[in-house]
């Protein structure tokens, strides 16, 4: 009965790492796609190879989007670093004018 086991134990190991891997879901979603389908390809491996491979490419869009929000966040930095320079430099000014002294 060990000997029984051993092939089950590498197959359930081999089940977890596609699930972890994500390769279970995707399959999932692109054989539900073909499902879905109110007309069903003639080829559907072609299908399936076209939906996997469209699954791992980001549409020039979103690499757009990606490299806008990777430089907003970097202005955002040199901004929050500019204004944190400006309100020292303001404090420099600021107690002369709280003693009374007046700004002319």
């Amino acid at each position: 009965m060990t000997h029984h086991r051993g092939p089950d134990s590498k197959r359930e190991q081999f089940r977890r790492y596609l699930e972890k891997a994500g390769v279970v879901d995707t399959l999932t979603s692109v054989l539900v796609t073909l499902y879905e389908q109110p007309e069903k390809p003639s080829n559907a491996l072609e299908f399936v190879k076209q939906h996997l491979d469209a699954v791992g490419k980001t549409s020039a869009d979103t690499e757009a989007l990606q490299q806008e929000l990777i430089d907003l966040r970097q202005r955002c930095v040199r901004l929050t670093e500019e204004n944190k320079e400006l309100k020292r430099r303001l404090q420099q000014y600021e107690p002369a004018l709280k003693d009374g002294s007046t700004a002319d």
